[in-house]
């Protein structure tokens, strides 16, 4: 019997693994608005108090599929080239429950007209957390089947090159590999370091409608190179309307509203192009995003990013 329920835990925690190897870090659909999370150097880029909300359901219909929850608000500060931001991850799988806190300090420099360079790094702090209930055990006095919490501290640094029609930025959120889980002093579940490279434009094809591309791409070693594509339509300011592909995973729909100067919600549907789409309903991803404090000068009008 222990045997068997020894095998169990190992083929839920090899799922556990398979699932954050291939993602590692948490994955967003809507990562164009929620480059903080992955780049420090955004932190007061919008020349604005930044308040986002975020929740994603991810693999509807299948028990134990990926639940994340993502808050964070960045501000520059005050007259100064300073950006500041605080961010929070609850990213909960399975028997497994990850929460993260960030805190990102990015300076920046003009370095033409339109454009400015931003430097930043991140100090985040990590508590991974394995709970054995989950996964109902026959015997849970088994000394082998036992709750798991490990915290982890690390620090990462990122550059964002950006105007107010277009941006590019290059991020390692993560500079240390840190072992998560470990069963007999081997390392099972390991945070690997992730590299991100991200870009987009601003088409203005009149007063009323602007067109976005977007690119995300995430190197993560012993996984697949991901490549995320984006296109969103905004119309008058207000609606926006687009697609996205995330390269040999799923495809994805997503709306917008600004439902004010400072305020602005989204909504994201992922429709899975791989087997798992034969076990699941898709993914979901809304967000709320609260700006406050202004720099007019800056935002005459409502920034596609």
């Amino acid at each position: 019997m222990i045997k068997m329920k020894k095998k169990i835990l190992t083929l839920v925690l090899m799922f556990v693994v398979f699932a954050n190897y291939a993602q590692q870090d948490a994955q967003f659909t809507q990562y164009m608005y929620n480059t903080i999370n992955i780049n420090p150097a955004y932190a007061g880029s919008r020349g604005a108090m930044s308040i986002f909300a975020l929740h994603r359901t991810q693999w509807v219909g299948i028990d134990g599929a990926p639940v994340t929850n993502t808050a964070s608000i960045n501000t520059p500060l005050n007259a100064s080239n300073l950006g500041l931001g605080v961010s929070i991850i609850n990213d909960k799988i399975g028997p497994v429950q990850e929460n993260t806190i960030s805190a990102d300090l990015s300076y920046s420099i003009k370095t033409s007209t339109f454009f400015k360079l931003s430097f930043g790094v991140k100090a985040t702090a990590n508590l991974f957390n394995l709970d054995i209930a989950k996964l109902d055990p026959v015997q849970s006095s088994d000394p082998s089947l036992q709750n798991y919490s490990n915290f982890s501290p690390n620090i990462g640094a990122g550059l964002y090159l950006h105007s107010d029609r277009a941006y590019i930025g290059f991020s390692i959120p993560n500079f240390i590999e840190t072992n998560r889980y470990n069963d007999n002093e081997v390392a099972i579940f390991k945070e690997k370091i992730n590299y991100y490279l991200i870009a987009g434009y601003v088409f203005n094809f009149s007063n009323a409608v602007k067109f976005k591309p977007t690119l995300l791409t995430k190197i993560v070693e012993g996984a697949p190179l991901q490549v995320d594509l984006s296109g969103n339509f905004m119309f008058s300011n207000k609606f926006v309307l687009g697609v996205a592909y995330r390269w040999s995973a799923s495809v994805s729909a997503m709306a917008g509203f600004q439902v004010s100067d400072g305020i602005y919600i989204g909504y994201g549907y992922d429709h899975e192009t791989t087997q798992l789409q034969h076990y699941n309903a898709g993914s979901h991803e809304i967000f709320l995003r609260y700006e406050i404090f202004k720099n007019v000068e800056k935002m005459i009008t409502p920034r596609f990013f």
